[in-house]
């Protein structure tokens, strides 16, 4: 939620939709897509680029977005303990098998409270 918004955020979680790489630069989740082989010389354009502007300037401003992602450090450890805990369950287990076995899943798990 915090790159996305909620809403993708749920969207995405929610179904296991694959995303391309204009998705996932359309949703925020990267900060540019390139062509395919063009990695290393996109990157080269971009790193030219920062190491020609202010040093002090991009320390401060990397160390003020860093801090503000820190800030969610909490939040993201909850939800990730609560990721950890729906993967134990016996859906989780029946997911699992469903898939290798190729049938569909029966899910028999207790409901969300």
């Amino acid at each position: 939620p915090l790159l996305c918004g909620m809403a993708k955020a749920k969207y995405y979680l929610l179904t296991c939709d694959t995303l391309t790489g204009e998705e996932a630069e359309r949703n925020g989740l990267v900060s540019l897509c390139v062509d395919d082989g063009q990695e290393q010389a996109r990157a080269l354009e971009v790193a030219v680029q920062l190491a020609g502007m202010a040093q002090a300037a991009i320390r401060w401003t990397k160390h003020t977005l860093n801090h503000w992602y820190r800030q969610a450090g909490p939040i993201f450890d909850a939800s990730l303990a609560y990721e950890f805990y729906g993967f134990g369950g016996p859906d989780a287990a029946e997911g699992l098998a469903s898939h290798r076995e190729k049938r569909a899943p029966s899910f028999d798990g207790p409901t969300s409270e």
